[in-house]
């Protein structure tokens, strides 16, 4: 008990070997196959609602309301005590463009094109690529490369801006909102099982870990019927 006191419950006491992150994708929904037929609404239509209620924590009214606009390329240090309350940036969905659900309400899964949301695990104190965005890129895991013909990546060229960093802890930052990458798969072979991983880039970064297929990485299969 005596021991317990000593710890703080908005940092952790030791952080000179912080793990790299492991990442997430949206939406998630039994398993990591998504799979759906263009001319069924019903096959697509629930990932389109897991991604708008994933979404409601970015609508651009609550970002501004609730977090500051940030300055891009650098990290956020703030100083303060621990328990201080932290400010958050902002991340609109508006960023995430042809994937934001905003102008296109099912996501690019009505055509064929579905978008997929990319988060990286939060880690309390972490500044992920040692003052160098981390960006994302995706291809086929196995078999032949054309079964995925273009991918296109928002906000900008798919990278995580240093300015959503550090991260200070649920108690302290209690407005943060992750920042994600938008892929939009835009051409992908259809009537087959595509097996796909996106990965992490980075200083810093392990993606390539066969214990651990979360850790810098994801791996997940994508089915879309006509």
């Amino acid at each position: 008990y005596v021991m317990l006191l000593t710890l703080s419950p908005y940092t952790p006491r030791f952080q000179d070997r912080v793990s790299p992150p492991g990442v997430m994708i949206r939406p998630y929904l039994n398993g990591f196959t998504i799979a759906f037929n263009v001319s069924q609404p019903s096959t697509w239509q629930p990932y389109v609602d897991s991604m708008h209620h994933f979404l409601e924590a970015y609508d651009d009214k609550v970002q501004e309301e609730k977090n500051i606009e940030c300055v891009p390329g650098q990290y956020f240090l703030q100083g303060g005590s621990d328990s201080e309350e932290k400010k958050a940036c902002q991340f609109k969905r508006s960023l995430l463009q042809n994937c934001s659900g905003l102008e296109d309400p099912t996501f690019g899964y009505s055509r064929g094109q579905p978008c997929i949301l990319l988060k990286m695990n939060r880690i309390i104190g972490y500044r992920p690529g040692a003052g160098v965005p981390v960006s994302v890129d995706c291809k086929v895991q196995k078999g032949n490369e054309s079964l995925l013909r273009s991918v296109d990546f928002y906000p900008g060229n798919g990278t995580f801006d240093l300015m959503y960093y550090p991260y200070y802890g649920k108690f302290t930052h209690v407005n943060y909102t992750s920042p994600l990458v938008a892929m939009h798969f835009t051409d992908v072979q259809k009537n087959l099982l595509v097996p796909i991983q996106c990965r992490l880039n980075g200083k810093g970064i392990i993606n390539d870990l066969n214990s651990d297929r979360f850790l810098g990485r994801i791996i997940f299969t994508l089915s879309i019927g006509k």
